[in-house]
């Protein structure tokens, strides 16, 4: 009864995760929750109230497939003002979350056999979205050492004359890493000599960054017209719930993800985009202030974690994810639990120390965990003071 096509699709770890945390607290268990990648700040008032207005203004009709003309001027306003890029509003398609617009590309550019170029750690559903797309990813491995960041050298090896896209994200889930305009500007001048190979640049943790400010690879001349940026307002303004993510890129391919929403989903939620238009329009002290805690909460996390005998860790320079590597584990055991792998060393945790993270595998990274810090303080003392006890536990 179930197509191949839905078979072939691995469920998200991160929401698997997720539910087993829900359904012991739901039995009554005190689980700390570290495996959602979501911010625990409350949307900020004046968006609340902008979406409250729009209902008393009766915006509760279809809206265009891309999106309202006015939300889509403000988000060119936005890319403008944080990223020194122009775009019209006819380059913007605004969709149900920034999932659907990164899918919406794939579909949109991707035959069957096309290649796609992924530098893993990488999230989720990047892997997946290529093969509902029928394409191959070409998965490209930085580790640790690289501060998971790949080289220019890696790139040009992993190209082939079936390459058509890479899928860079920074800053990035899982592993926090942000790479630099240098760093982005050796990337983009390989790609000068292969310009049938497009770019999608998921930016959606942009404004939640360690360092003053993060880049775009659409920022190089000879790349913006083949790049096309992911970006939305979920992690920025605390928004997860509301589905507003968009894509800006070439007029080309945004007229082609029109025509692919347009048969599928339409437009997204009228009064969710009348928020985020007051979103990108409004003050912007919300999103400092956020950032801020983040930052707070990433130097705890990182002092505590260098505390963990076994671990291995990069400073993340942006969204709010640690990830370390934990394969010194691998071997050890506390009575009839033993630690095959990074997945077996996850689900100890959650048993023996009631912290829910995820394995890095989902991420392609075996070896490795992936810890979300978008949470209190006192939740993440106690989770790594429960993670330390569990771990030394191990032998």
């Amino acid at each position: 009864m179930i197509s191949n096509r839905i078979k072939n699709l691995s469920p998200s770890a991160t929401l698997a995760m997720s539910q087993k945390s829900a359904e012991l607290k739901a039995a009554g268990i005190d689980v700390i929750n570290m495996s959602v990648g979501e911010p625990d700040f409350d949307t900020p008032h004046f968006i609340k109230e902008a979406a409250k207005k729009a209902i008393d203004d009766n915006f509760s009709r279809y809206s265009p497939v891309p999106g309202y003309l006015s939300l889509r001027k403000a988000i060119c306003q936005s890319l403008k003002r944080n990223n020194g890029l122009d775009y019209a509003p006819e380059q913007i398609v605004v969709g149900n979350g920034a999932k659907q617009e990164l899918t919406n590309v794939i579909l949109s550019l991707i035959n069957p056999g096309d290649e796609v170029i992924i530098p893993t750690p990488a999230w989720v559903s990047y892997v997946e979205m290529v093969k509902l797309a029928e394409g191959k990813s070409v998965l490209v491995p930085a580790g640790l050492e690289n501060d998971f960041k790949i080289t220019p050298a890696q790139l040009k090896a992993a190209i082939t004359p079936k390459t058509r896209l890479l899928l860079l994200n920074s800053p990035s889930n899982p592993t926090g890493s942000v790479y630099s305009a240098d760093e982005l500007k050796s990337l983009a001048e390989i790609l000068k000599d292969y310009p049938d190979v497009a770019v999608m640049s998921d930016e959606i943790y942009e404004h939640i960054n360690f360092v003053g400010g993060v880049s775009s690879i659409a920022n190089y001349d000879w790349m913006k017209d083949r790049t096309v940026i992911i970006n939305g307002v979920s992690k920025a303004y605390a928004m997860t719930g509301w589905r507003i993510g968009f894509m800006a890129g070439p007029l080309e391919i945004a007229k082609a993800v029109n025509k692919l929403q347009g048969q599928y989903t339409s437009g997204a939620s009228s009064i969710a985009q009348k928020a985020a238009e007051a979103a990108y329009e409004g003050p912007q002290d919300c999103v400092e202030d956020m950032r801020k805690a983040f930052e707070r909460r990433r130097d705890l996390i990182v002092k505590l974690a260098k505390e963990i005998d076994g671990w291995k860790i990069n400073n993340p320079q942006g969204a709010f994810y640690l990830f370390p590597e934990v394969s010194a584990f691998i071997g050890k055991k506390y009575g009839d639990f033993e630690i095959k792998n990074s997945g077996d060393y996850v689900m100890y945790l959650l048993q023996e120390a009631h912290v829910a993270c995820v394995d890095g595998e989902a991420f392609c990274a075996p070896g490795y965990m992936r810890l979300s810090y978008a949470t209190s303080d006192d939740n993440i003392r106690e989770a790594m003071r429960r993670i330390k006890d569990a771990s030394e536990k191990l032998k």
